[in-house]
């Protein structure tokens, strides 16, 4: 008697067109599986009666309901083999195949394709199903690469090509219309600006006025938004060019079909104010002496870093120190952090950025994503990503994060999954529990008496006391090659022959050694300090294990 092999039946359309029809393609593709497994009864062969169904998903994801629960079901030992009608119904992507070749291992089942016959056992049936599943990929990205193409030649000729309605419009076809309600909160939001001339002061002005962001409702039940406008959002309705009569394009922008909300004169002008603004509030000290990391940041037991500050030499000077430095100082707390408020910001600016440029992150961080969805999503990310990246921005990337958890060499970071979903225009459920979690490098080094925070990937900085060092000593050892003496030489250079002869070595460091001080890619205890108190050898390769040692 045959075995009993119990078989689910997974279907999938890319697109929503037709599923409300009585007879749709997922039944059709569902009709044609069952009769196939019917035809196997003598092989042992039982259809189970849940259906697995993702309708209006693309195959380039993995993160489908119904593919994940058939998943689950099998490596829970519920069912033995996949039905699908053929094999890109699985999935278009080879990596994702192997993947899930590879759950369908371990759980010891299989899957079966209903129009294309496969005998995985041998070398050429793989070979046939990896050209396929290549092909199906290859149909994937020029697909993709088409509709980027079109959604650039229409933005070229001033259409909206969908997505989130900006608040102050309605869609119209291909086009927005005026929504005067809201476009009159859009234009006084602007002159707000002109009156007070600070973001912040205009998010101030306009919660006193009432006015909130638009409230959307999802088929799912859920909805966002309806909250007070933030110096976020405030931000991007003064610098949208939407709201100009323009459409834009990445790094260009266009004229327009849709009605301006704003003077495209009055706007360009607005733009002026507010880069000299920025600059401007870049040497203002109440600017730089906020903390927009405050309530976020804990270190590796818990304890809650504060805002703190001290003065060297009529500087203020910013940092965030453990809580218990300032509850309790009667000990001394070696394992407290004490952290330089401006170089933390930073890298963890950084690192937000970085993290929102890599290609794969809008399919990581969005559930069910759709493929009308992903250019509008990756253009959103991409500014969010300038904001992490422009200097004293702080007031926009810093709501994205809701917690940074610190250890000794690494910090967690948590995206706040609302304000996250709110700055992309979607349900905060579609935002993915895991991919909000963003973890990096850290490192606190020092270079003579200055610390220095090293987050993520280290940025080459060169070391402007060491090169110049290195030049002198060159200079020094040609004067004395040319004949002169240390204690002429220490004359005319007003300094001493013990200090020549301490930094003189300096001018036989290795080729390789001076190339990386140029870039700044040395050790970071690799300092003129350190030739203050040890000898490098004259041999290089003697000099490159001490150097490797550092």
């Amino acid at each position: 008697m045959a075995r009993r092999i119990r078989c689910a039946i997974y279907t999938r359309k890319s697109s929503e067109e037709g599923l409300d029809q009585d007879f749709n393609s997922l039944d059709a593709q569902h009709e044609a599986c069952a009769a196939y497994a019917t035809s196997q009864k003598a092989e042992g062969w039982v259809l189970i009666p849940t259906r697995y169904d993702d309708g209006g998903l693309s195959g380039g994801t993995l993160q489908r309901p119904a593919l994940q629960r058939l998943l689950a079901d099998i490596e829970a030992g519920l069912v033995d083999q996949i039905v699908v009608y053929k094999i890109d119904r699985l999935t278009r992507s080879l990596s994702d195949f192997a993947k899930i070749v590879d759950r369908l291992d371990a759980a010891g089942a299989s899957f079966v394709s209903v129009t294309q016959s496969f005998n995985t056992a041998t070398s050429m049936g793989r070979l046939t199903l990896n050209m396929l599943l290549s092909f199906a990929q290859f149909e994937r990205e020029v697909t993709a690469e088409r509709i980027r193409d079109k959604i650039a030649a229409s933005k070229k000729k001033g259409l909206w090509m969908g997505g989130t309605v900006p608040f102050g419009y309605q869609p119209d076809g291909r086009s927005l219309k005026i929504d005067e309600t809201e476009a009159s909160i859009v234009r006084h939001i602007h002159d707000l600006y002109h009156d007070v001339g600070s973001v912040r002061a205009v998010a101030e002005h306009a919660d006193e006025l009432g006015y909130r962001t638009r409230l959307r409702s999802f088929a799912t039940g859920t909805s966002t938004g309806g909250t007070r406008f933030s110096r976020g959002h405030i931000y991007q309705i003064l610098t949208n060019p939407l709201y100009a009569g323009r459409i834009r394009h990445r790094d260009k922008t266009y004229d327009g079909q849709h009605p301006a909300i704003i003077d495209p004169a009055a706007w360009d002008t607005l733009q002026e104010r507010l880069a000299a603004e920025a600059a401007r509030s870049r040497g203002r000290p109440n600017a730089a002496e906020r903390s927009p990391l405050v309530g976020k940041l804990f270190d590796e037991i818990g304890d809650r870093l504060t805002p703190s500050h001290s003065r060297k030499n009529g500087k203020r000077l910013r940092y965030y120190i453990s809580r218990r430095l300032v509850t309790d100082r009667r000990e001394k707390h070696a394992d407290a952090w004490r952290l330089p408020a401006r170089d933390l910001e930073t890298g963890i600016a950084r690192v937000l950025r970085d993290h929102l440029r890599k290609p794969t992150v809008v399919t990581d961080l969005v559930r069910d994503i759709t493929a009308s969805e992903v250019p509008d999503l990756q253009a959103k990310l991409r500014q969010i990503a300038c904001d992490c990246d422009a200097e004293g921005a702080a007031d926009l990337w810093a709501p994205l994060l809701r917690r940074a958890d610190l250890a000794q060499g690494s910090i967690l970071l948590r995206l706040d999954r609302k304000v996250m979903a709110d700055r992309l225009g979607i349900a905060p459920d579609r935002i993915d529990s895991a991919a909000r979690r963003i973890p990096a490098s850290f490192q606190m080094q020092r270079r003579g008496v200055e610390a220095r925070i090293i987050l993520g990937a280290a940025v080459p900085q060169v070391d402007p006391v060491l090169a110049k060092n290195i030049l002198t000593a060159q200079k020094w050892y040609a004067a004395i090659k040319a004949g002169a003496s240390f204690g002429d030489l220490a004359t005319r250079e007003k300094t001493t022959s013990s200090r020549i002869q301490q930094m003189i070595s300096l001018a036989f460091l290795a080729p390789d050694i001076l190339d990386q001080v140029a870039a700044g890619s040395q050790p970071v205890a690799f300092t003129s300090e350190w030739f203050k108190r040890r000898q490098l050898p004259l041999e290089w390769d003697m000099q490159q294990r001490v150097f490797g040692n550092l």
